[in-house]
């Protein structure tokens, strides 16, 4: 008879593997640290300056609204100018249906402008409920460049006469500007 032989079996040893692992996990930490900090944005402070107006962030909903559709619009503006050889007058624009000339109920609750033209080269929009969107004025400029649009949120306002930056900055206008940064997505508000 043979006698049993008993065989000691070892565990493997988990020791080493586990230091690779490890290793492995801080190695791929490190990686993605040094994209993460290759790769950031730095957040530079957009500024405007004491006679503007941030289209985003300093405008109520109505006057971003009218905003938008004043730029929208110039593009229907000059076609009509083009054709008429003159700038087309607000009832004309308002005909065609083209906002926020145009009085239908969004431009009733965005403070019911009343349009006039100026000189033959600005648009004045005074606002009949100053509360919901103060008055713009749209000084169209040369060629197919975009215009300035102005805003002043006084209740009783006249139209301007003079319509120079300074002459409208010292009367309290504000021109709007709009600024296309990485802010557009992610605000950051401090």
């Amino acid at each position: 008879m043979s006698t049993p032989t008993t065989h000691v079996v070892r565990p493997a040893g988990a020791g080493h593997e586990t230091l690779f692992v490890l290793l492995l996990c801080l190695m791929i930490l490190a990686v993605a640290g040094s994209v993460v900090a290759w790769r950031h944005e730095s957040l530079a402070a957009s500024s405007v300056g004491s006679h503007q107006l941030d289209a985003r962030r300093d405008l109520s909903a109505s006057e971003q609204g009218i905003y938008a559709d004043l730029r929208v619009t110039l593009d229907e503006i000059h076609l009509l100018q083009q054709e008429q050889q003159t700038l087309p007058t607000p009832v004309a624009l308002a005909e065609e249906g083209f906002a926020p000339f145009a009085q239908d109920a969004s431009s009733v609750s965005r403070g019911a402008h009343q349009w006039q033209l100026l000189d033959t080269k600005a648009y004045f929009g005074q606002s009949q409920t100053a509360a919901v969107a103060g008055s713009f004025l749209m000084r169209l400029t040369a060629g197919d460049e975009a215009p300035d649009i102005w805003l002043h949120r006084a209740a009783d306002l006249q139209a301007p006469t003079d319509l120079t930056d300074a002459a409208l900055e010292s009367a309290g206008w504000k021109l709007i500007v709009a600024q296309f940064d990485a802010g557009v997505t992610r605000q950051h508000r401090h």
